[in-house]
């Protein structure tokens, strides 16, 4: 932490500053720049840059996005429609299936997302910041935050040049990623998931076998002995590969990614066969296998007086449902309504940190939750991978401290007070979202058996609240606060008004 006083070379005032731009420093950047605020954003690399994370979920394309004024120009790139999943998964050998359009409350229209380049939906999303008048600087390092005894005052950054700046503003916004070097600065160190300690490595194809149409663009997620496998279809001649396994492989995977990936694709043949005579990509970036470590984590606090967490500085949680870009940018626009309203002196700036962090926190939890169960789902006695991801052990410390991280707010049960209510809680969703999965190949096709799960049902609430908001102005339900005096969403989804 750099004191306040520290003479820089130059020095430069703002409302906020973004440090990251990605889909959450983008997002929260175009929200507060929506409110006529001065925000820089400042971003280490230069763009178009490589990013994993290539499968959306509709409440980013038609929720968020809409809300930004960008939906068009994303609809206009030509990304692959998704219109939503297909899973090996659980105890019947057959694929299954989970369609957007199927929700009750999903109108058709928006029933779909997208499978992206990141490089290029990235880019499109820090482009329309710049038109909304953000102050975007790439090539831009933040050293360290500039605060006192009361607050976070600004930041400390160098140019190309390597020159020593500094910028002051109202508030600091972390959206820097997985990688932050000042996410420390709130909250102290990650909480590491024991139960998705995994690893991944992941690659491209120069093509590859697509599903039957209408699903063609769907993600496809297969379990196999040593974990599970993606497989997304993002152009005609270019399909990301990914395997999550245990991290007891982290050796053999870095000692050879490629070899390691080539030998974990061919141990599942649902995903090798669709790849027969398809050669590996040799346009840059997608020409090299990568190897990400510690899937999932969370911080203990996500704001404090002056500085706010968004994205993967703030969380991240395993990726079967493809929900990292859904977080980091609803994290963004609940920040952005906190930001805004503070800004405008609406309401008492811990209120509304405070709302942003509860509601932030609910959103993950209920992702998380979801996971563990969906993990619990699959049936393999043969494989240390999955029999070490069954509810029944889940240990003491990972059931404590998923606990105190959602505050029983995930489940939307404030009784959820100890260990051995969350455990059975978990189990309960597994055994629930299994059942809805057993009565698939008895659906009429005019409904979707999953939607009929509380627990699958409630992991997408929030998302179609927003599609609702991007689409009608307002969700079709009176939105009520998540608890006692907490706040709402205004008519724009730009800040927070009164329950």
């Amino acid at each position: 932490m750099t004191s306040p006083n520290r003479p820089a070379q130059t020095t430069e005032e703002f409302d906020v500053v973004v440090v990251g731009g990605g889909p959450a420093g983008s997002t929260v950047a175009s929200a507060v720049a929506l409110k006529g605020h001065r925000v820089l954003l400042l971003e280490q690399q230069t763009f178009p840059r490589y990013q994993i994370g290539e499968s959306l979920l509709p409440s980013t394309v038609h929720g968020v996005c809409r809300i930004l004024g960008v939906e068009e120009e994303v609809a206009r790139a030509g990304f692959k429609p998704k219109r939503g999943g297909t899973f090996r998964w659980g105890r019947n050998r057959d694929p299954w299936q989970f369609s957007f359009a199927l929700s009750p409350r999903l109108a058709d229209p928006t029933s779909y997302a997208y499978q992206v380049e990141r490089s290029r939906f990235d880019q499109i999303l820090l482009d329309n910041a710049r038109r909304l008048g953000v102050d975007v600087r790439e090539g831009c390092r933040v050293k360290d935050v500039l605060a006192d005894e009361e607050r976070v005052r600004g930041v400390e950054w160098t140019g190309a040049d390597g020159a020593s700046r500094q910028a002051r503003a109202r508030y600091v916004v972390d959206a820097s990623g997985n990688g932050s070097r000042i996410h420390g600065e709130v909250g102290g160190k990650r909480t590491y998931s024991d139960f998705f300690r995994n690893i991944a490595v992941f690659g491209y194809f120069a093509g590859g076998a697509r599903l039957p149409a209408p699903n063609d663009g769907n993600i496809f997620c297969a379990a196999f002995e040593e974990g599970w496998l993606w497989y997304i279809p993002l152009r005609d001649d270019l399909t990301s590969v990914g395997a999550v396994v245990s991290r007891e492989n982290a050796a053999d995977i870095q000692r050879d990614p490629e070899a390691a990936w080539r030998r974990l694709i061919d141990a599942c043949p649902e995903v090798r066969d669709l790849l027969t005579g398809v050669p590996r990509a040799t346009e840059a970036p997608y020409d090299q296998v990568r190897v990400r470590k510690d899937w999932s984590y969370w911080k203990s606090r996500l704001w404090r007086p002056g500085m706010v967490l968004v994205g993967d500085a703030a969380c991240f949680v395993d990726p079967v449902l493809s929900s990292g870009v859904h977080l980091a940018t609803y994290g963004a626009l609940l920040a952005a309504r906190s930001l805004n309203s503070g800004l405008a002196g609406e309401v008492d700036e811990a209120r509304l940190f405070e709302e942003f962090e509860t509601r932030y926190r609910h959103e993950y939890g209920l992702f998380h939750e979801f996971l563990v169960s969906f993990y619990d789902m699959h049936q393999d006695e043969r494989s240390y991978f999955w029999k070490a991801r069954k509810v029944t052990r889940l240990g003491t410390t990972e059931l404590e401290s998923f606990v105190e991280l959602v505050g029983g707010l995930a489940s939307g049960d404030s009784s959820l007070g100890g260990d051995g209510q969350a455990g059975a809680r978990v189990a309960e969703a597994a055994s629930d979202f299994d059942r809805a999965v057993g009565r698939l190949p008895d659906s009429d096709g005019l409904r979707n058996p999953l939607y009929e799960s509380t627990t699958f049902r409630e992991v997408f609430r929030e998302g179609t609240v927003l599609q609702e908001r991007g689409l009608l102005g307002g969700p079709l339900e009176d939105e009520t606060p998540v608890r006692p005096g907490g706040l709402v969403a205004s008519e724009d989804g730009l800040t927070w008004v009164a329950g």
